[in-house]
């Protein structure tokens, strides 16, 4: 099981970097495993990163010695799958637009109907802590609350997931809605949907999609 993840966890971090959402080095991706997790190694370009370069982490976390170093941000994804029993993916990134907007320490308001996805009414902006503390692991778990996404004050975004898959489709769709809201920003202020429509969405996409046929 472990080596597959491994697999899993380079692709969705070259798939993250193919999409634009982390340039240069930055970003990082985490998945549950049975020890831990398993996180992206630490200054290692993309492209270059294989399942053996994965490093695993104790939730103390502590390593294996002969391991690569693991991202900066270990404790950022260490605390909110402590925290966190339904997720069981992270990906983190510095896409433009959701960094763009952490830099004016504001939430992404329901300014589009797919803010539901990341189950609350808006993406909210994290405190700022510096990169790769504790402190900052604290606060993107109190922005976090219950939902699955939220934005890391002057940094970037974090998206999770039930697995990496769904975790990064997120992260992409964040980074749209942010895109949005930056261009509707530009000509005046963007209308905001109320609780009652994000009400109806829900229980709109909870009937959305392909339904299983019927067991006979």
């Amino acid at each position: 099981m472990t080596l597959r993840l491994r697999d899993e966890l380079v692709t969705t971090a070259k798939r993250m970097s193919e999409l634009g959402l982390t340039p240069g080095m930055s970003g990082n991706v985490s998945v549950r495993s049975p020890g831990g997790l398993l996180i992206t190694p630490s200054g290692m370009p993309y492209t270059s990163i294989t399942g053996d370069d994965v490093v695993e982490l104790k939730m103390d976390g502590s390593a294996r010695a002969g391991q690569k170093t693991p991202s900066s941000e270990w404790r950022l994804h260490r605390d909110i799958l402590a925290s966190r029993a339904d997720v069981e993916a992270i990906v983190h990134t510095h896409s433009l637009f959701c960094t763009t907007i952490s830099m004016l320490r504001r939430p992404i308001p329901a300014v589009h109907y797919m803010v539901v996805l990341a189950g609350s009414d808006a993406i909210p902006c994290a405190d700022y802590a510096t990169f790769g503390s504790a402190e900052l692991a604290i606060e993107a778990v109190k922005a976090l609350g219950g939902g699955s996404a939220c934005l890391l004050a002057n940094h970037g975004m974090v998206a999770c997931g039930p697995n990496l898959a769904a975790a990064l489709r997120l992260a992409a769709e964040v980074e749209t809605l942010a895109s949005q809201y930056w261009h509707a920003a530009q000509l005046g202020t963007p209308h905001v949907l109320d609780r009652d429509e994000l009400l109806r969405v829900r229980a709109r996409f909870a009937e959305y999609g392909q339904r299983k046929p019927p067991r006979r």
